[in-house]
């Protein structure tokens, strides 16, 4: 049974229910001796307060999507299958374009949100490049299917779930495609397909969205098996013009790292409240060790650039919580390269998903922009960051722990945990 299902969710209360009335109708009708009496007592107050509990945390759980299934919550999945050494690419030399094409089967999608706004779609993913082995969800918009429509090919998002955080989390924490449908059906955004893979690959840890032989590749998984795969099975244009990767929190520093990284894959990306230096979450793999630390930091993959890459980002955060890390990367960036920093005021909520569900629309106005389908009729109200008066568009470093994760000098002692 699902932890996001609506049958979980149900049973739960159920329970919660029963668990509850035990005590209001039995308390004074227990018989036998003293001791049995007692401790029948006690385990039906211990009753009500774990199913009290339960109930909190599903609920919790079902609005975060924080933990997809029971392998997710108790730190027993894995999606690795193998990860041999790809090297610097992450193509461990293969020949992508001799790849026979990868045929999918979908179905639609259980959890809550899911069924929504014309449906998720969902598949088992195996990686022929990366070993993972994983769900993908994916939605089409509503263009998709018309007539009109049935020879064009449309640009997609990737889109990337803090830590812990299902791949569902996008569609049933932050309603993306509920929000963007009659938007995409008005002509204000451009209509994307959005492609959620699962980024929590490994037990109880976060991959930083890294190649690391011997223990995961996921770069290879997100920036090569899943965008080749979604090319082999809808009409999606081709890369990097028509790809760009989003995400929120610690799927925000994936985002723009994927994109820095890999500016012939992707041409925007996206970041919601996310850090530059992987130590940002404390139990990420690409923080294990310098040089691996250093190659997944996108503010010096930028600052040590040949040659700047040809992507545009847009960062938006809170002081101390993303803000400093996009004034960071715009400090660095040089022409191609474009950053956009949206200050949010501490009025515009924390680092949650009410913080996050609201930028949605702006964002993809932006990336309708950004990656050149300007057909869509609108404003680009993104482009407008904070009220007047509302921040300094100067780096500010005081008494910010998250000033230090911005550019790369901070410490994991200073590290805090960011979901």
């Amino acid at each position: 049974m699902s932890l996001t299902g609506t049958p979980f969710l149900y049973t739960t209360i159920v329970l919660s229910v029963v668990a509850l009335i035990l005590p209001l109708t039995l308390w004074s009708r227990m018989r036998g001796p003293r001791p049995l009496r007692t401790a029948a007592r006690v385990l039906m107050l211990l009753f009500t307060q774990g199913t009290a509990v339960a109930l909190v945390f599903v609920l919790v759980n079902n609005q975060n999507n924080l933990y997809d299934n029971w392998a997710d919550l108790f730190g027993t999945g894995n999606h690795v299958q193998q990860a041999a050494d790809l090297g610097r690419d992450g193509t461990g030399g293969l020949a992508l374009q001799r790849l026979p094409k990868v045929r999918q089967v979908f179905k639609p999608a259980d959890g809550p949100g899911m069924r929504t706004a014309g449906g998720v779609r969902v598949t088992q993913l195996k990686g022929r490049v990366s070993g993972v082995n994983a769900e993908v969800y994916v939605w089409l918009p509503p263009q998709y299917n018309e007539p009109a429509y049935r020879n064009k090919k449309f640009p997609v998002v990737e889109l990337l779930p803090g830590y812990p955080g299902s791949a569902k989390a996008w569609f049933g924490s932050l309603k993306a495609h509920e929000q963007l449908l009659p938007l995409m059906r008005g002509g204000q955004v451009a209509p994307f397909i959005l492609v959620a893979p699962r980024t929590n690959l490994l037990a109880g840890v976060d991959t930083g969205c890294a190649n690391i032989p011997g223990q995961v590749n996921a770069d290879t998984w997100l920036s090569i098996d899943v965008p080749r795969m979604v090319r082999d099975n809808f009409r999606a244009q081709p890369a990097p013009q028509g790809w760009a990767v989003a995400g929120y929190s610690a799927g925000a520093h994936c985002a723009v790292k994927l994109a820095v990284a890999h500016p012939d894959r992707y041409r925007a990306a996206v970041s919601m409240s996310g850090y530059n230096d992987p130590i940002g979450e404390r139990n990420s793999l690409a923080s294990q060790n310098p040089a691996l630390r250093a190659e997944n930091n996108p503010y010096l993959l930028l600052r040590k650039a040949a040659v700047p890459p040809r992507v545009a980002l847009y960062v938006s955060g809170e002081s101390g919580d993303g803000y400093q890390a996009g004034m960071a990367l715009e400090s660095v960036a040089k022409a191609p390269t474009t950053v956009h920093v949206v200050f949010l005021p501490r009025s515009a909520g924390g680092h949650t998903m009410a913080l996050w569900r609201p930028q949605v629309p702006a964002v993809f106005r932006w990336l309708t922009l950004q990656m050149g389908q300007n057909h869509a009729r609108g404003e680009d109200r993104s482009l407008t960051s904070a009220p007047a008066g509302a921040t300094p568009r100067s780096p500010s470093t005081a008494g910010s722990r998250r000033a230090a994760l911005a550019s790369g000098t901070s410490s994991p002692a200073g590290a805090a945990r960011k979901r």
